[in-house]
C-alpha cells in the first residue's frame, strides 16, 4: 500500500509540473503539457489504477493549493480523470477457461479506443458547458478564450485591436475557429491520450512490470454499438442549437477512431505488398501534411466493419501473430 501511495505521489507531482509548465508560455511547455497524462498512466499500468487515483488526487490538491482551484479542476477534468480511466481499462481483465487451462481475457484494444473517443468528446463538451447551455453562450465564451489566446501569442495589448501577422481580418479568423476548435480539441485529446497510453505501456513493458500481453493492434475491432453511436452523432449535427455542436464534437472523435481502424486495414492489406514501407510512409506523410486524407481512412474503417476486409486477408494468408508476452 505504501508503495502505491509513493508511486502516486511521484506520478502526481510529475503530471502537475508538466501541466503547469504551460503557464510559462514557451513553445516547449505546450509540448510538455501534452504528456501530463503519461505519469498517471504509467502508475495505472505498472502499479494498478489505485496508484493512478492517488496521483490524480495529489496533483489536483497540490495545484488547487498553489495555482488555484480553477486550474486544479481543469487538470482533474482534462487530464486526471481521462488518464485514470484509460489506464484502468488497459489492465481490466477477467479469468476465462481455455483448452490450454485458465487464462485472462484482457479488455480489447478496440474498446479502449472507442472509450477514449467518447471520453475525449465528453471532456470537451464539459469544458464548453462552463460557458453556458445555449449556442450563444458557448460561442461567446469560446470566442473570448480564443481571443485571449491569440492576444497572448501575438503580444497584442488587451485594450488595443487584435493584430495578427499576415491576417487581414482577425475577427473573421476567430469566427472560423469558434466552429472548428471544439471538434479539433476532441480529436487532439483523443490522439494525445492514445499516444500517452502507448508510451506508458512501452515504458512499463521495458521495466518488466507489464501484466498483460502486448496486444495485436492489427486485429483491433470495435464493439457493435459503435456504428449506431456514430450514426446518432452524425444525425445530431443537423439539429440546431447546442445539440448540433455537441454532436459535432462526438462525430469528430468517433470518425478519428474509425480512421485508426482504417490504418490497421491498410497495414494488414499491404503486409505482402512490395514497397510497403514506402507506401505507408507516403500515406502518413500525406495525412500529416494535409489532414483531410484522414477522412478516407475513416471511410475505410467504416467499410471494414461491414465487409471484414482484414478477415478476408487473414483467410487467404493466415492470421497475424498473437499478442506478445511481456516476460
Amino acid at each position: 500500500m505504501m508503495q502505491i501511495v509513493l508511486i502516486g505521489l511521484g506520478a502526481g507531482a510529475a503530471a502537475a509540473f508538466l501541466f503547469a509548465s504551460i503557464a510559462s508560455g514557451s513553445p516547449l511547455s505546450f509540448l510538455l503539457a501534452n504528456f501530463a497524462l503519461l505519469p498517471i498512466m504509467i502508475a495505472a499500468v505498472g502499479w494498478t489504477h489505485y496508484a493512478a487515483i492517488a496521483a490524480v488526487a495529489f496533483a489536483t490538491v497540490g495545484m488547487g493549493l498553489t495555482l488555484g482551484w480553477t486550474v486544479a479542476v481543469a487538470f482533474l477534468i482534462g487530464i486526471g480523470v481521462p488518464a485514470w480511466w484509460i489506464g484502468y481499462l488497459a489492465l481490466l481483465g477477467r479469468p476465462v477457461s481455455t483448452p490450454a487451462g485458465d487464462d485472462i481475457e484482457w479488455y480489447p484494444v478496440g474498446r479502449i479506443v472507442v472509450w477514449t473517443a467518447i471520453l475525449s468528446a465528453g471532456v470537451v463538451v464539459v469544458t464548453m458547458l462552463r460557458y453556458g447551455f445555449d449556442v450563444a453562450q458557448m460561442q461567446s465564451g469560446l470566442r473570448r478564450e480564443l481571443e485571449r489566446a491569440l492576444r497572448f501569442l501575438s503580444g497584442s495589448p488587451a485594450g488595443s485591436p487584435l493584430r495578427l501577422p499576415n491576417i487581414r481580418d482577425p475577427e473573421r479568423l476567430i469566427d472560423i475557429l469558434v466552429l472548428i476548435v471544439p471538434p479539433m480539441k476532441a480529436t487532439a485529446l483523443m490522439m494525445t491520450s492514445l499516444l500517452n497510453l502507448w508510451l506508458a505501456g512501452l515504458i512499463v513493458r521495458v521495466s518488466g512490470r507489464l501484466k498483460r500481453p502486448w496486444p495485436a493492434i492489427a486485429t483491433m475491432s470495435f464493439p457493435s454499438f459503435t456504428p449506431t453511436l456514430l450514426a446518432v452523432a452524425v444525425a445530431g449535427t443537423f439539429l440546431p442549437g447546442a445539440v448540433g455542436i455537441i454532436s459535432g464534437v462526438f462525430t469528430a472523435s468517433l470518425l478519428l477512431a474509425y480512421a485508426l481502424l482504417g490504418f490497421t486495414v491498410v497495414h494488414v492489406l499491404t503486409a505482402t505488398v512490395g514497397g510497403r514501407g514506402f507506401m505507408l510512409t507516403g500515406l502518413y506523410f500525406m495525412v500529416g501534411l494535409f489532414g483531410w486524407p484522414i477522412l478516407f481512412m475513416s471511410v475505410l474503417g467504416l467499410i471494414e466493419t461491414m465487409a471484414s476486409l482484414r478477415a478476408r486477408a487473414f483467410a487467404r494468408r493466415g492470421p497475424p501473430p498473437g499478442p506478445t508476452n511481456p516476460q
